[in-house]
């Protein structure tokens, strides 16, 4: 959905390709290997951001080797000769280079334009077979999960060759997560997983389980810092004010006010029905409640009503795409927002997703709406370069 849905993926294994580089690069005898996206190309040189947050320009002469392969890719199986006239902006690069300034003997590519279309094959593959919710609870040992996508339980099991990964605490990046496993879940966490589900859609054999411990925040801006890139909230159920930090990783968007009274109906309509069981009223709510609601952003196509129009996973991931990117300048007191940040501290969290524009759906229903956007951590993924990660065997969330 987002950018996220914009900056990650790309899941080749860099360790197979390093000794595929070493192979094909024998005339020449490369001293370190560079990784990263390629930001300009300007002669014989290109200059890459590396994914250690660092710039280098590099060399690259006439008899460096220069081999594209398709994202995913653990070998050179396939791989097809480049030119240096050939390498774009955007494009994921690895290179075993020599000397400093560094000059490349030979140079891995992932086009950006094929990135993009894995990236966005993926994230259709987490839609369709994907679901997302707050964990219920874990049975390590029997190889199950069971989480409340929406009001409705599903039970996840893993088998062996299940890939599990967590969240690193204070991060907001897809990129940080770390190989896990179902023992480190715990119960209120959020957890994405995607498979082969059951025609009913309660149960699920998962190829891939993502979890975090995330805080879902919903209240009115008090006051704004963009030099900072900060702005406080008082959370609409807790009454506390918290500082939120935004990072060149945090998902801003602007929702359409058409759209928040839609949902806000929809919220309202809903809470009828279900005569608010929980009594899910504005002040009513301790922060340990507002940190795990029981909803998804992520729940299956079909899965409920909203979804049917337009306002479940599917369409809220479509409706968050489409919205207006915004900064912190573009706040402004009084705004209504939902947030989705790093557990934190009781005073201060990292954004991954604020959405602007939410005074209706708050005061129809703040739980409600938190709900909504619980998993919407998964939908991010960092920036990257837009690129993906060349080495890391990742999936797109």
């Amino acid at each position: 959905m987002s950018r996220i849905l914009g900056k990650v993926f790309a899941v080749t294994s860099l360790a197979s390709l390093a000794a595929c580089c070493v192979w094909a690069g024998a005339q020449a005898a490369p001293s370190s290997r560079i990784l990263g996206t390629v930001t300009s190309v300007s002669g014989n040189t290109l200059a890459v951001k590396t994914d250690s947050d660092g710039a280098v320009n590099v060399t690259v002469p006439g008899n460096a080797k220069i081999l594209k392969t398709a994202p995913g890719q653990k070998t050179l199986a396939g791989a097809t000769t480049l030119a240096l006239t050939d390498i774009q902006p955007g494009d994921r690069v690895l290179m075993l280079a020599h000397g400093e300034p560094p000059t490349a003997a030979v140079i891995i590519v992932n086009t950006k334009a094929d990135l993009e279309a894995l990236q966005q094959k993926q994230r259709e593959e987490w839609q369709r077979n994907g679901v997302g919710g707050i964990v219920k609870s874990v049975d390590a040992t029997g190889g199950t999960v069971t989480i409340l996508s929406g009001a409705k339980p599903v039970v996840i099991h893993a088998t062996p060759s299940t890939i599990i990964r967590r969240y690193a605490p204070n991060s907001v990046k897809f990129s940080d997560a770390q190989a896990s496993t179902l023992a480190a879940i715990q119960p209120g966490d959020q957890l994405q997983a995607r498979g082969q589900k059951n025609a009913a859609g309660t149960e699920i054999t998962a190829d891939e389980i993502v979890s975090g411990s995330f805080r879902n925040i919903a209240g009115l801006i008090t006051a704004t810092n963009a030099s900072a890139g900060t702005f406080t909230v008082k959370d609409w159920m807790t009454k506390k004010t918290v500082t939120i930090h935004v990072t060149p990783d945090s998902d801003m968007r602007q929702m359409d006010a058409k759209m928040a009274e839609m949902i806000a109906a929809r919220l309202k309509a809903g809470a009828g029905a279900q005569g608010e069981e929980s009594g899910n009223d504005a002040g009513g709510h301790g922060e340990a409640e507002s940190r795990s609601g029981s909803g998804s952003a992520w729940q299956q196509p079909g899965g409920g009503g909203a979804e049917k129009n337009g306002a479940g996973s599917g369409g809220l991931a479509r409706i968050l795409a489409e919205s207006p990117e915004i900064h912190v300048s573009d706040l402004k007191k009084g705004d209504a927002v939902v947030i989705v940040a790093t557990s934190g501290s009781p005073d201060s969290a990292t954004a991954i997703r604020v959405v602007s524009g939410v005074r209706p759906m708050l005061e129809a229903s703040a739980k409600g709406s938190q709900n909504m956007f619980s998993s919407a951590w998964s939908l991010g993924g960092g920036s990257g370069g837009g690129g993906g990660d060349m080495g890391d065997d990742t999936g797109t969330p």
